[in-house]
């Protein structure tokens, strides 16, 4: 009997913390009711001009690396590949849908050592910036092999500086 009463209040307490974790996600989707429908994945895209295995870490909102987006998928962690194509990037996630960023929307990528729950060596992660409707958003790749990590960079690099501005193609 004298284990039971503890056993029993530690999955009480167990219980409320996964409560407040599952309203905290369904108010952080509230709170985040107007981020957009995500571009649509091209049905054909082509011929990728880099591409990587690696881990999908989250979009956040930019310049907050711990405000993860929770709506659309963005903010399930997941096994993905990022393949750079002429028009945009394309995350294929396993488990979650897949993510496209047309190259209009895209505006800086940096090499950083984390956000949202994952920090790694300095400079271990791709994070993209982008914009989606009225949202500055950050997205970050976690590539499998460190060497992969050298080439996305310059093809999202070539691939920002030869899309117009996310702003130049508004008439939104």
């Amino acid at each position: 009997m004298d284990k039971i009463l503890p056993g029993l209040a530690m999955l009480a307490v167990v219980a409320v913390v996964f409560v407040l974790l599952a309203v905290g996600w369904r108010n952080r989707l509230k709170r985040q009711s107007d981020v957009e429908q995500l571009p649509q994945v091209p049905a054909v895209p082509g011929e990728p001009t880099a591409t990587a295995e690696g881990q999908y870490v989250a979009t956040t909102t930019a310049g907050d690396w711990l405000d993860r987006i929770a709506v659309h998928g963005l903010g399930i962690r997941t096994n993905a590949t990022l393949a750079v194509y002429p028009h945009g990037v394309l995350y294929e996630r396993s488990g979650a849908p897949a993510l496209y960023i047309p190259a209009a929307s895209l505006s800086d990528v940096r090499q950083d050592s984390g956000m949202a729950g994952k920090f790694v060596e300095k400079h271990g992660l791709l994070v993209l910036a982008w914009t989606h409707g009225a949202h500055q958003l950050d997205t970050g790749f976690r590539t499998r092999r460190a060497a992969d990590k050298d080439v996305l960079y310059q093809a999202l690099q070539d691939l920002i500086s030869s899309a117009p501005a996310a702003g130049a193609t508004s008439g939104k």
